[in-house]
């Protein structure tokens, strides 16, 4: 049988073994992306993204739901910050279309939350490839922007993920938005320019995989995507690359 005192010694190690593997994960989960796990923010309430953290100029107002179909708005966490204040902002990718892509939220108005799920996308190979863990899971054929129309590059992250009634239309049986926007579309069949993976189905079945043909989205077989909305949560980064 161990001493008192020892017992006491033992406890308070595994006490502070915990709490510094703890804080090490809350550090870990509000960093910068990798290819391996992700930092995501799902907004509870509405909130200003600033140019800043703890001030400048209002880039734009944060909603809790997205406009399409009212999902909770999660956004990926690119890095974290506290101000004079010491009260900690979130630097998250914006919604909206605008030259800034990123800006500074209130930690206090999200939950942080982890994402384990990558979609990677080389326009040059026109091939996405989706990692969970940081391991590759799918390696998929895609139809990418056309020269005239462009596939913004970057690391955005995924908005919302809307299921199609009619997958034989064309953006076919899913359609993921993303927080990305084309260059140079500022309207198109009602959006406004905001750039999605999706499906394929009528006429966009005419652009066959490996092309470079569309007007910024870019478009997996049917089944690929289904599988990707499946596994793939909002707020899951996707790293465009040239």
């Amino acid at each position: 049988m161990r001493p008192a005192g020892a017992v006491a010694l033992l406890a308070a190690l595994v006490v502070a073994l915990v709490a510094g593997s703890a804080a090490a994960g809350s550090a870990h989960a509000a960093g910068a992306p990798t290819r391996a796990s992700a930092s995501t923010a799902r907004i509870v309430v509405a909130t200003d993204a600033r140019a800043r953290p703890g001030g400048g100029r209002v880039l734009e107002r944060v909603p809790v739901t997205t406009s399409w179909g009212g999902a909770p708005v999660t956004l990926l966490v690119h890095g974290v910050r506290r101000d004079a204040a010491g009260r900690r902002w979130l630097r998250v990718g914006l919604l909206h279309r605008a030259r800034r892509r990123t800006g500074w939220i209130r930690a206090d108005d999200a939950v942080l939350g982890t994402t384990t799920w990558r979609v990677e996308v080389s326009l040059r190979r026109r091939r996405v490839v989706v990692r969970h863990h940081g391991r590759v899971r799918w390696r998929l054929r895609a139809v990418v922007g056309a020269p005239g129309t462009p596939t913004p590059t970057g690391t955005f992250s995924v908005l919302e993920r809307v299921r199609q009634t009619d997958p034989t239309t064309f953006p076919g049986a899913w359609v993921l938005f993303l927080t990305a926007y084309s260059p140079v579309v500022r309207w198109f069949d009602g959006n406004d320019g905001q750039v999605g993976i999706h499906g394929r189905g009528g006429a966009s079945l005419r652009d066959p995989l490996g092309s470079a043909r569309s007007h910024g989205c870019i478009r997996l077989t049917n089944r690929a995507i289904a599988r990707i909305a499946r596994h793939v949560p909002d707020g899951s980064p996707v790293a465009i690359h040239p």
